[in-house]
Parts: structure tokens; C-alpha cells; sequence
């Protein structure tokens, strides 16, 4: 695999990996802009702008845009995260011109017609209130903002509904003067493709776009905090999360150990112990995320009324156990689980063309595969437990969803895992 990486005198960056002997390929544009680069007033914009992307430009409409990547077995699509706002096409090798085309005339040349804005505004509006009635989705939200309250970092990705049905056509043009600049943007594409074409082609579409600094997003802070909210569901849905390394931090791969040792799969603690041991549960699992800036280590279980309280205090307990018992077999196998995870993905270019855009947004290079697996490897039992010993004191917070009359509260939580 060959990565290479060049960037336009405005500070367009393009970033490619050909994959020898593959007819397929996957090429997009990845926007440093999310949900982090909102205004409270704007929470929900970058969600919205990105559904508006395929609602027609001054060159297509909304069916063009489906019909050109579709006519050639294609598929487009995009999302919007907290840092960033990716649009992006799985193609043949032979339609990556198309492709690019396609895509960056929905990123410079949205037509915003109001009545699309308003055929979209009533979209999202059902997907906000899809996301309410979901409980294994919601709770994450409300973690998030007990985790980052009143910041931009703790705001939902989707918005609120009063944003939402308030955005206005020059809502959205000024979130694109603001964010959407040449040097925010990262064109990727991995597969059968030729990084000189895809160059020259880019010069064309992006090469004549103005230098412009992009606006500084809100530091995260974790300031931990407890949100129950009462409702008659069948199972109580419990998040807690933990304040975590950044991505740049050194701790962040025995972060990412220690989340894999303690719910990333069947033979993981958590599941081993309250699932199989205990029945306490059908699902359990944990997870580390990591961001610019910030990260969190976060938990989630589903458990009947009863038997919440019980599931809570058996996590905490597994936690404070596991920074003291943690077994080399077990970092050993966490360890190859994110590296075939990592490794696995490598295979398609969808995932490898989202990988390189994400490192070179992160780290202005794009590591070596080998890089990243030697940082993996060098992660020590010693490490975990260290890691695991500061985590239950580091700051935490937690989310709570139905019949949760018999949960501890966080400050119970606190209190054991201090004891």
C-alpha cells in the first residue's frame, strides 16, 4: 500500500492509499467541522448542512445527485460527528472522477432552496424524536452532557427541536463561510486510485478556494455530573463514563486496553461476570472514544428494576478489581483484538480512506500501520492496571433511563469505587 499526501497552495490537502489489484474505491471529502464547532444557537447546523448537501446544487438536483452515483452501481452518503463532517462515495476505480465531481460540488455549490430546507427540516425533526424513543441511543446523548455541561462538546449531534425548526437559510451559509474553508477540508480516497488524477482534478474543484482561518472551538472539560429520567420501559439503561485521554495523549492506547479488557467482547470482564456469572443483563460492554482535546471510557448496560442496583455495584466492583488483578493473558488479548480490528479494516477502502483522513487531520501525518501497532504492543500490564487504578478516581458521570427508582446514585457510585 502506498499512502501519498499533497496539499494545494491554499492548504487543500489530498491524501491517497492505492490498493493494488481492487476495482472498487472510496473517495470523499472530510470537513474539520462538527457538532464541537457550533454555537449553542447553532447546535444541531452541521447535521442539518449535511443533510441539505443532497438536496440539490446549482448544477444538479436532489435526483441528480442520487441518479449519477447510483447509474454507476455507487453508493454516497455522509455524517456528521463532533469534530468533524465527512461526505463520501464507494465507487468502481473507473468512476472516481465522477465521484469527486459529484462531491465537491454538493461541499462548494449547496443550492439551499428554501423548500428543500423546509422538506429536510421535517426530516430531521422525525429524527430527533426517532432518537428519543430509542433508549440505548438517548442515554448517550444525556451522558454526554453531564459529562461536558454547557459546552459545545456536550451538546447533541442533531440539535434540539426548537434549533432545528429555526434555521434559516443564512443559518447555514455562514456555518460554511465560518468552517467549511480550504484548509479544513482533507479529500481522501483509497483503492484503485491514482493520487496524480486525483490531484489535477482537485486543483480544478478546490484549488481557486480562498486561505481563511477557521474558527476556534470551545475547550472540553469534563465536569462529571448524574441525569436520571423516569419512564415505564421494561429495562432500566445505564451509562457511566469517565473522564479520558485525548487522542495526542500518551495514556490513550492503555486507554484503549483497559476498555477492550473490561467490555470490548464475550471474554471480556464485565461481560463474564454480570452477564454469564450473574444473568444480570443481555447486554454490557465498554468503550473508549477519543477526541482532540478530551476522551471518555464509557459503560453501558440494560437490566430490569430490580436488578439495577446490583448491576451497578458489580461494575464498580469489577473496576477496582481489575486495577489490581489484571492478568497478562488478558492484556495480551486485548491488545490482538485491536489489532485485528485495526488491521481487518484495512481491507476495505472505505475504512482505510477514512482512517488516513482522520490521521492527518490528527497528527498533520499519516502513521505508518506498523506505527500504530508497535504503540499497541507496548502497552504493559503494568500499564493497564495503572491506568485502571487512576481511572476510578478520576471524575465520572452517569445517565440513567426508566424504572431507575433503585439505582445508587452517583455520589454512591463515587464513594465505592474511593473505598
Amino acid at each position: 500500500m502506498t499512502t501519498r499526501l499533497t496539499t494545494l497552495s491554499n492548504g487543500f490537502r489530498i491524501v491517497t492509499e492505492h490498493m493494488p489489484g481492487l476495482q472498487s474505491a472510496s473517495a470523499g471529502i472530510w470537513v474539520m467541522a462538527g457538532g464541537r464547532h457550533e454555537t449553542a444557537a447553532q447546535n444541531g447546523i452541521a447535521h442539518f448542512l449535511e443533510h441539505m448537501a443532497f438536496k440539490g446544487t446549482k448544477r444538479r438536483t436532489a435526483l441528480q445527485i442520487a441518479e449519477e452515483i447510483e447509474d454507476v452501481g455507487g453508493y454516497i452518503n455522509a455524517y456528521t460527528s463532533r469534530e468533524m463532517t465527512a461526505y463520501y462515495a464507494r465507487i468502481l476505480k473507473d468512476d472516481v472522477a465522477l465521484a469527486l465531481d459529484v462531491i465537491g460540488d454538493i461541499v462548494l455549490n449547496p443550492a439551499f432552496d428554501p423548500k428543500e430546507i423546509e422538506v429536510e427540516r421535517h426530516v430531521i425533526l422525525q429524527e430527533i424524536g426517532q432518537a428519543l424513543d430509542t433508549p440505548d441511543d438517548i442515554i448517550f446523548d444525556w451522558l454526554q452532557e453531564v459529562s461536558y455541561p454547557d459546552q459545545s462538546f456536550g451538546r447533541t449531534i442533531l440539535g434540539p427541536a426548537d434549533n432545528v425548526a429555526g434555521f434559516a437559510r443564512a443559518d447555514l451559509q455562514t456555518f460554511v463561510k465560518d468552517n467549511y474553508g480550504p484548509a479544513q477540508m482533507i479529500l481522501s480516497a483509497a483503492g484503485g486510485v491514482d493520487h496524480d488524477a486525483i490531484v489535477k482534478q482537485a486543483e480544478a474543484i478546490f484549488g481557486g478556494l480562498t486561505a481563511r482561518p477557521q474558527k476556534a472551538s470551545q475547550p472540553a472539560t469534563f465536569k462529571g455530573a448524574e441525569r436520571r429520567e423516569v419512564k415505564d420501559l421494561e429495562q432500566v439503561h445505564f451509562a457511566m463514563a469517565f473522564d479520558a485521554p485525548g487522542y495526542r495523549h500518551p495514556d490513550v492506547y492503555a486507554a484503549q486496553v483497559y476498555s477492550m479488557v473490561m467490555g470490548g467482547g464475550m471474554s471480556s470482564r464485565l461481560f463474564q461476570k454480570i452477564r454469564e456469572e450473574r444473568g444480570l443483563c443481555y447486554s454490557i460492554f465498554a468503550q473508549s472514544g477519543a477526541y482532540e482535546d478530551a476522551g471518555q471510557i464509557t459503560v453501558y448496560a440494560g437490566t430490569s428494576a430490580e436488578e439495577i442496583g446490583d448491576l451497578c455495584r458489580l461494575t464498580v466492583d469489577e473496576m477496582k478489581r481489575a486495577a489490581d488483578d489484571m492478568t497478562e493473558a488478558e492484556v495480551a488479548r486485548a491488545r490482538a483484538q485491536i489489532k485485528a480490528g485495526m488491521l481487518m479494516g484495512l481491507e476495505s477502502p472505505s475504512s482505510r480512506a477514512e482512517r488516513i483522513a482522520r490521521l492527518l487531520a490528527i497528527y498533520g501525518r499519516v502513521p505508518d500501520i506498523q506505527e500504530s501497532v508497535a504503540k499497541i504492543d507496548a502497552v504493559t500490564t503494568a500499564d493497564v492496571r495503572g491506568y485502571g487504578e487512576g481511572l476510578c478516581a478520576a471524575d465520572n458521570a452517569m445517565a440513567l433511563y426508566g424504572p431507575v427508582d433503585a439505582a445508587p446514585t452517583l455520589e454512591e457510585i463515587r464513594q465505592r469505587l474511593a473505598a
